[in-house]
């Protein structure tokens, strides 16, 4: 509230401003403002045009920043604009220059009074921190954008306080900026959107988008690696030495197994099967030769030749006529017999059997290996009055061929015989254990 006195009156005068309560500014101005919506400020009411009969008598209005004047009009002359029926007139004051005018004018070089823009001659009581708004007969100190009034002061607005950023804040004086977190994109300067990092393909195999990230996946056979995006190949081979049967070979993603010649991968993919050459008709031999076939491998047999003084019984046996002195200690009887073993094979171990064909009253049987194993591999285990079992009792490995000669000897005490029989075994030892 302003006295204001000239020479020969006073007048009441009111400067605008904004209410303050408790430091925060409420959207209320001071009698004789309003508040203006789009210029964000207090602005002056006419009084002269809004208030019927302000000025009662021979007195006339003229208007104030804040408030007006009633000042006799034979003080007062007016100017009127051509043209311009509604202009307002321009207080003008006695011809004596030594007449003041009101606060916020001063004396025109045409004797009038006008506006002094405190703005312009930096006559105002603005702080660096405030704007400065020229008024007619005042001025307005305001706070630019990003700051409030408090307590007379502009203060910088803190609004990352007020979650203006979706993200990540920072405030500035008189702004803030928002950034978003790695894996997102500041699309619209707040919000904050997930970037599809698989779309430029960051992983060697397969990748998963997720929210502000991405995984990389590999396929199967594969490691990811320490960088998160390759993919190495995982050497199943090194996990067991049983994963196949004989020789694992790796490969990218994966392993296959491997079977020495003579063997074929089994449908499992890890075994190993003899590959029967002799049914395959995949060997060598001749018509006149008898193909057999043992583990990862196969021999040709000769057709079979009696030695003097045996002659060919059968195509696998030969005997000794007992007529034939030559025969008299001489086996009676030789049969030929062929099996195959695994190299390194469990033992003990049953491998073949032999029995007494026929029996002949009051006489028994004794079983024996007489020839072949000199490094005692081998012994006879008889089962029952007519047969014997030849066990394994020693690991061989292969390849190896082994001959047992397994004598079958016939005693009859009631007639004062004896007589043997042999069977001519031979042994094919593979070389792998399957």
């Amino acid at each position: 509230l302003v006295l204001v006195c000239g020479s020969s009156l006073c007048a009441i005068s009111f400067q605008r401003g904004l209410s303050v309560f408790d430091g925060i500014q409420l959207l209320t101005c001071t009698d004789g403002f309003t508040y203006d919506r789009r210029a964000r400020q207090c602005i002056d009411i006419d009084e002269c045009r809004t208030l019927p009969d302000p000025c009662r008598g021979d007195m006339q209005c003229v208007n104030q920043n804040g408030g007006y004047l009633c000042i006799p009009r034979g003080l007062y002359s007016q100017s009127y604009t051509r043209n311009s029926p509604r202009s307002y007139p321009e207080p003008s004051y006695p011809e004596d220059r030594s007449t003041p005018c009101i606060l916020g004018y001063t004396l025109g070089a045409d004797g009038t009074c006008v506006d002094v823009d405190e703005c312009e001659t930096e006559s105002h009581q603005c702080n660096p921190t405030q704007v400065c708004i020229n008024t007619a007969g005042g001025y307005t100190c305001s706070c630019t954008e990003g700051y409030w009034l408090v307590g007379g002061q502009c203060q910088d607005i803190d609004e990352c306080r007020y979650g203006y950023c979706q993200q990540l804040c920072a405030n500035v004086p008189g702004s803030y900026s928002c950034s978003c977190s790695p894996g997102f994109l500041n699309a619209d300067s707040r919000t904050c959107q997930d970037v599809d990092e698989c779309e430029t393909n960051p992983c060697s195999h397969g990748c998963l988008n997720t929210y502000g990230s991405f995984m990389c996946t590999c396929d199967e056979g594969f490691e990811l690696a320490s960088d998160g995006t390759t993919c190495n190949d995982l050497d199943e081979c090194s996990f067991s030495d049983f994963l196949c049967q004989h020789t694992c070979v790796n490969t990218p993603g994966s392993f296959s197994c491997v079977c020495p010649p003579g063997y074929y991968v089994y449908e499992d993919g890890r075994r190993c099967e003899d590959l029967n050459e002799c049914e395959s008709g995949n060997n060598t031999c001749t018509t006149a030769q008898v193909c057999f076939n043992f583990q990862g491998g196969y021999t040709c047999l000769d057709p079979l030749r009696c030695d003097p003084p045996y002659i060919e019984l059968s195509d696998n046996q030969c005997m000794c006529s007992a007529e034939n002195p030559a025969c008299r200690e001489r086996p009676f009887t030789v049969l030929y017999r062929h099996m195959d073993l695994s190299s390194s094979r469990s033992v003990p171990a049953d491998i073949f059997q032999m029995q007494a064909t026929t029996r002949y009253p009051g006489a028994f049987y004794i079983f024996q290996i007489k020839s072949g194993n000199e490094g005692r591999e081998f012994y006879m285990r008889q089962t029952s009055n007519i047969s014997a079992t030849l066990v394994l009792a020693r690991p061989i490995k292969g390849p190896k061929t082994i001959v047992l000669d397994l004598e079958m000897v016939t005693v009859n005490n009631v007639i004062n015989f004896r007589g043997s029989s042999i069977i001519r075994l031979t042994i094919f030892v593979s070389e792998h254990p399957f």
